[in-house]
């Protein structure tokens, strides 16, 4: 499970800087420069629902337990 969530946030990260580079490359046709950010964020935002819900569905099947804050008294 810790791998799948690592692998997770490096997606989320390389939609990212997908997003950025299309956005900062200097193009000509700005529509495609912004269609291709645009299905960058989409992926951003599919994968970041997906990583939540897969967290979700591993704690319900007991996969992965809460353990709170550890309190230093």
């Amino acid at each position: 499970m810790k791998y799948f969530v690592i692998f997770g946030f490096v997606g989320i990260i390389g939609a990212l800087a997908s997003a950025l580079f299309f956005m900062m490359r200097g193009s000509r046709d700005d529509k495609q420069k912004s269609n291709n950010m645009f299905v960058a964020l989409a992926m951003r935002v599919a994968l970041s629902i997906l990583l939540f819900a897969c967290i979700l569905v591993a704690w319900k099947l007991g996969y992965v337990q809460p353990t709170g804050i550890p309190t230093s008294r």
